[in-house]
């Protein structure tokens, strides 16, 4: 277990007692109504922390704009201009994004850590392949998992210097090997809770495995306070995607679908009554085993541990509760009685 130093986050605590699911809005940061509307869709669908572009102080305006339609910490992606970091504390932020290297001398570094000192604002560290300092890369011969996670501790030294410590530390990478390897290190070596993600991941098929493999090995371990999965896609389709890894791994609720993947023994179309369930449910909170299978040799036999399900026969199914068959339905059915069976549980 790591010695976590536990940092606050709006009204979420950092502790390692929950994951909590992070995305970023995708609106140009000049369109204050678009960008609302998009933080409260992430909201609605899971998000629990959401980080806002902050190229230029107009774009500022977005903080107190997002702040009274959401109750979702809001985070401040800043890069550079140490300015605009100072005035999205003051507009009221819950969390600064920012690389203290890449926003000049050491002056600037200490305005930020104090103001945020003053207005209890934890700072997230954010490194990857393409920040890491020259001298790093010539130590290490590239952007290794090593140069990574010695460039953001070394930032993180510096706001530890001005006496700041609410710290959070990100050090993504796009190959998921060396994402894996990054964190690893970083656990082993600071106490700060680690935020996860894979960088630039894909498009949404992709970037799902990437993340999965990447977040999901990571969280088994033990590793990771919060979650991103990158997707170059509806940025809503990344809190679906994190929802489903955690849920996955056994680290949220909510119902859990297993289905089998057919073979010459199915009479139905399982794989749309599949899809027809999986797409119903996706909303239950009910903590819940669901089984969805093509015939009764995977049916009530492998899934008896299933709370409720079906095994599909010639044209029909038999609808099963923990192993036990409850009744025979035709195939056009199946799904509307299934459900009607979870309604009940």
């Amino acid at each position: 277990m790591r010695n976590l130093h536990p940092v606050k986050v709006g009204q979420c605590l950092l502790d390692g007692k929950h994951i909590y699911i992070q995305s970023m809005l995708n609106t140009r940061s000049d369109d204050i109504a678009g960008s609302v509307a998009q933080a409260k869709a992430l909201e609605a669908a899971g998000c629990e922390i959401v980080r806002a572009a902050i190229p230029n102080m107009d774009a500022v305006a977005l903080i107190p704009a997002i702040k009274q339609a959401v109750s979702i910490p809001l985070v401040a992606d800043i890069h550079f201009d140490y300015k605009l970091a100072l005035a999205a504390a003051d507009a009221g932020i819950d969390k600064i994004r920012i690389n203290p290297g890449n926003i000049g001398e050491e002056s600037r570094v200490k305005a930020v850590a104090d103001k945020c000192r003053e207005k209890q604002i934890p700072i997230r560290i954010g490194v990857n392949s393409g920040s890491v300092e020259k001298e790093l890369l010539a130590k290490y011969g590239g952007p290794t998992p090593q140069a990574m996670v010695e460039s953001a501790l070394n930032h993180a030294k510096l706001l530890e210097k001005y006496d700041f410590n609410d710290i959070v530390i990100s050090i993504k990478s796009s190959n998921v090997k060396n994402m894996i390897a990054c964190y690893r290190l970083a656990a082993e070596q600071c106490p700060y809770p680690l935020h996860l993600g894979v960088t630039e991941a894909g498009t949404e098929r992709m970037g799902l495995i990437k993340s999965a493999a990447g977040i999901g090995s990571l969280l088994l371990d033990g590793i990771g306070e919060t979650i991103r999965v990158s997707l170059t896609a509806d940025p809503v389709r990344e809190i679906a995607a994190a929802q489903d890894i955690l849920k996955a791994i056994g680290l949220r609720g909510g119902v859990q679908l297993v289905s089998c993947p057919t073979c010459g023994r199915t009479r139905i179309n399982l794989i749309e009554v599949a899809n027809e369930v999986e797409q119903a449910l996706r909303g239950c909170e009910k903590n819940i085993k669901v089984a969805v299978m093509g015939c009764v040799v995977n049916g009530p036999g492998e899934a008896r541990e299933a709370d409720i399900g079906i095994a599909g026969g010639e044209g029909c199914a038999v609808i099963f509760k923990k192993g036990e068959v409850l009744r025979k339905v035709p195939e056009n059915e199946i799904v509307t009685a299934l459900l009607a069976e979870i309604e009940k549980l």
